[in-house]
């Protein structure tokens, strides 16, 4: 997202500005410890009766182009990205940058963009060396991106004293990618304040991170909603019917904090990532995702909300191992759906559902770069869920989930 570190890989003209195109290939081969897998934080469920498949989880092309002032200064910024698979074609970003040149201080970006939201989000599927983002950040900012306006203000001239501190506040749909269009008034409002990574040379040691939060919400069509609340010293999923829901707000309220730690060398470097949020998540009965339309039932009649507290983390460790053509890889994440409630007290009776349940993952897995433009992962993620009293969750489901994936890219 920095155009200034942008490697331009074919210049197609110096007058007019510079484009550039670049891409990758991800086909993959998945086993599950059983068929029919929930493997939607995987790279998608598995069939009914199958538990092995060959895929192309993602294949990408990008092109950019760059508009430079006469002193070299960036002016315009323009970014169109397709994703194709088996699956078919999509529009991935499709957006546009213009940077104010007289103080330096502010960039505006307008289009398909990436959500300016923790580090996780920010990190493209070409470098993350796990092979999908974690589970909570799945759920909460499904497909990533979204449409909408963003202003970041990051003073940009050499000696500028907060030149490493980024902030960026966007206004988006808030549905994403997950969508057609926009289906209520209401809008996401992202800020994140970060800083760029900087060195302890002393320690050999760099560090960067920041802090995020959303504030956001989906307008209520029905008079019901659902909500969390203490019955009788017991947590439980309530009713509320009051014509007055209709057109109200049910909030989506995150709260994250981010940290990038990474030795500063290149042979045995290590690297640690790690991410906490939490905060109000509105869904439907049976799920947390964020709904990219409103959402309905078989029959098109449309269903209410509920609101749950969520937490979530994760923490990943990468150890290059020698040289930076082969890495070890382990990650774990949590996400918490419903923090009110735990184990066994999760139970239909109290109006819960899958939609409430915990899970952890554990992922490890070794990267090797074969050369400058193919590489490929082995990676395990063993996947618990929490034990309730609920039908498919008294014990931990069969899901593990093993991903053999390659990568070219140019």
């Amino acid at each position: 997202m920095d155009s200034t570190t942008v490697n331009h890989l074919l210049i197609i003209s110096k007058k007019y500005g510079s484009l550039s195109f670049s891409g990758y290939l991800q086909p993959q081969f998945q086993a599950a410890q059983s068929n029919g897998t929930q493997a939607e934080y995987q790279g998608g469920n598995f069939g009914e009766s199958t538990n092995n498949r060959f895929r192309l989880r993602r294949g990408r092309l990008r092109a950019d182009y760059m508009l430079l002032t006469d002193d070299g200064s960036p002016s315009t910024y323009f970014v169109l990205q397709f994703d194709g698979t088996e699956q078919g074609v999509a529009i991935r970003d499709f957006w546009g940058r213009y940077y104010e040149n007289k103080w330096k201080l502010m960039y505006v970006t307008i289009g398909l963009s990436g959500r300016p939201f923790g580090n996780e989000l920010q990190l493209s599927s070409s470098v993350r060396e796990a092979p999908e983002r974690g589970r909570m950040s799945q759920i909460l900012m499904k497909s990533e991106r979204d449409l909408g306006a963003t202003f970041s203000f990051n003073p940009r001239w050499k000696d500028a004293t907060l030149k490493n501190f980024v902030l960026d506040i966007g206004v988006y749909n808030g549905q994403g990618l997950a969508g057609p269009s926009e289906f209520d008034n209401s809008k996401d409002v992202i800020a994140r304040l970060s800083h760029k990574p900087y060195t302890f040379k002393k320690l050999g040691l760099s560090v960067a991170g920041g802090i995020s939060t959303l504030q956001g919400g989906l307008n209520h069509r029905l008079p019901v909603s659902y909500k969390m609340a203490n019955v009788n010293q017991n947590w439980t999923m309530v009713k509320d019917s009051s014509a007055s829901n209709i057109n109200k707000v049910a909030p989506r309220r995150y709260y994250g904090a981010d940290i990038q730690l990474a030795t500063a060398t290149k042979s045995w470097k290590s690297e640690l990532r790690a991410e906490v949020i939490s905060g109000l998540q509105t869904g439907t009965s049976t799920t947390s995702t964020t709904p990219g339309s409103y959402p309905t039932d078989n029959k098109s009649v449309a269903l209410p909300y509920y609101t749950r507290n969520f937490n979530g983390a994760y923490f990943t460790f990468v150890q290059t191992l020698n040289n930076t053509n082969n890495q070890l890889i382990l990650k774990y994440d949590w996400y918490d759906p419903n923090s009110k409630v735990k184990g066994m007290d999760i139970t239909s009776a109290k109006g819960l559902s899958g939609a409430d349940v915990r899970f952890d993952t554990f992922g490890f897995g070794f990267l090797h770069h074969f050369n400058p433009h193919f590489k490929a992962v082995l990676y395990y993620d063993v996947i618990a869920n929490e034990r309730t009293q609920l039908p498919g969750y008294t014990t931990d489901r069969k899901d593990n989930v093993f991903t053999l994936r390659t990568q070219f890219y140019f």
